[in-house]
């Protein structure tokens, strides 16, 4: 289901909670909203949904990409980016990283390791923020 996006920045500043096999429909509205919102969109956190869970779904080069309680265990290559949000207006400066190695749990909860780069790390980094309460 296309849930609304959340603007409270209240909310949105709360430390998302672990997520678990209960939270599989959440996944499934994010992915369809991010799908409608693909214009102008490549990442999404539940809390963007009104859910306080540790879920990101992203484009990960053409392919939607789900992560239930994402953690980024690695960071290499600092810089400087510019980032806009659905949930926010206008746009922020942040600090991330070219490359970063995240664990995560898949849609059966099995734990995974993978080295993102580039824009798609970047896409993961702003999602991650949202789950640690991080207005950017």
């Amino acid at each position: 289901m296309i849930r609304d996006i959340c603007k409270d920045e209240a909310f949105l500043a709360r430390k998302a909670e672990n997520a678990g096999p209960e939270d599989l429909q959440t996944a499934a509205d994010l992915l369809e909203t991010l799908a409608h919102h693909k214009d102008g969109c490549v990442g999404m956190a539940a809390n963007m949904i009104g859910v306080n869970r540790r879920i990101i779904v992203f484009d990960n080069e053409g392919a939607y990409m789900v992560m239930f309680n994402p953690e980024i265990v690695k960071k290499s290559g600092p810089y400087e980016a510019e980032e806009g949000c659905l949930s926010l207006a206008g746009t922020r400066k942040a600090r991330r990283w070219q490359t970063i190695k995240v664990r995560w749990q898949n849609e059966k909860f099995q734990e995974r390791f993978k080295t993102f780069t580039g824009w798609t790390a970047q896409i993961i980094q702003h999602e991650i923020d949202h789950c640690e309460g991080i207005i950017i």
